[in-house]
């Protein structure tokens, strides 16, 4: 993983001695904002901003999914780091054009050479001024939403106002339970953070279960942020998350809504070339070393998302 430290970079781990075992995820640094009419010091324009992603990374997920939805292709450009993450972090196969960096930390050294953090995708690059504008993903798909409104013949919206108090607290506790619990699951050093996480993880998919049984997405009839920031934890659940991070009750598969949801969501237009198991399992189980020492890639499971989903 890495951590950057005024600048200068090192190879560490995630320091879970000083929280009693359990994963703490640090915040994100770069909380700048793109804005339709430039207030913000950065205007929204055509060619631009680039995302730098990992297909891997859940969070980039997000991003991607919302570059897709909102149809920004031709707006924001995008290019993907290696699905391992050893010893250098986030890495490009070849050293990227537009900064001329090789890790994904040497972007973070550009935007600011005293940074200290993690060097984490999605990155929001700025091309004209050179620097990070966003590394929240968060944040960044609440931008993708609307700011570009004026460049892209999408006029969905998927952050309402009139369900934004509904979407903020549903994605409050999926945040902390799924997106985030997985992690506080696998990445736990000690039995009682890990087991923790674990229940909670369950009685969320519970809970979720039990509304998509009666309705057809998270708030409804109505697709929202949301959904899409769902979608790329239940995609990597059954092939990661079940083993690799011992999450292991039961598969979504196992949940008759939730799975049917998952591949309603799959079967979008787009979405599914955002879905690679094998890259997502060559990150997780060749990364993570500390979690999985042998960094052995396991070969299944075999998932199909094709099958047709009842809610369309």
């Amino acid at each position: 993983m890495g951590v950057l430290v005024e600048g200068q970079w090192r190879d560490t781990w995630y320091e879970t001695g000083k929280t009693g075992g359990a994963f703490e995820r640090p915040n994100t640094q770069f909380r700048r904002w793109i804005t339709a009419d430039g207030s913000s010091g950065f205007p929204a324009a055509a060619g631009r901003y680039h995302l730098f992603l990992a297909l891997a990374c859940p969070w980039c997920h997000r991003t991607l999914l919302m570059r897709l939805m909102k149809r920004l292709e031709g707006v924001i450009s995008v290019s993907f780091v290696e699905p391992l993450m050893l010893e250098n972090g986030w890495t490009f196969a070849t050293p990227d054009p537009l900064t001329g960096a090789r890790y994904v930390y040497q972007i973070y050294q550009k935007a600011d050479p005293r940074h200290s953090g993690r060097a984490s995708v999605p990155v929001l690059w700025d091309k004209e001024t050179r620097t990070i504008v966003s590394n929240e993903s968060a944040d960044i798909i609440r931008m993708l939403n609307r700011a570009f409104d004026a460049l892209t013949d999408s006029r969905e919206d998927y952050y309402p106002a009139t369900l934004a108090a509904e979407i903020d607290a549903v994605n409050a506790r999926i945040y902390d339970t799924v997106n985030n619990g997985v992690y506080k699951a696998g990445f736990a050093t000690r039995q009682e953070p890990h087991s923790a996480a674990v229940r909670a993880l369950f009685e969320t998919l519970a809970w979720l279960e039990e509304r998509l049984s009666r309705q057809r997405y998270l708030l409804g009839n109505r697709l929202t942020e949301a959904d899409w920031r769902l979608f790329p934890t239940l995609a990597r659940f059954d092939a990661v998350y079940y083993g690799h991070f011992k999450c292991n009750l039961r598969h979504v598969y196992e949940y008759p809504a939730l799975w049917d949801y998952t591949r309603a969501l799959y079967q979008k237009p787009g979405v599914a070339a955002t879905v690679d198991l094998d890259n997502f399992k060559t990150h997780y189980y060749g990364s993570q070393r500390s979690v999985n020492p042998s960094g052995v890639v396991p070969l299944g499971p075999k998932i199909d998302f094709t099958i047709p989903a009842t809610r369309a």
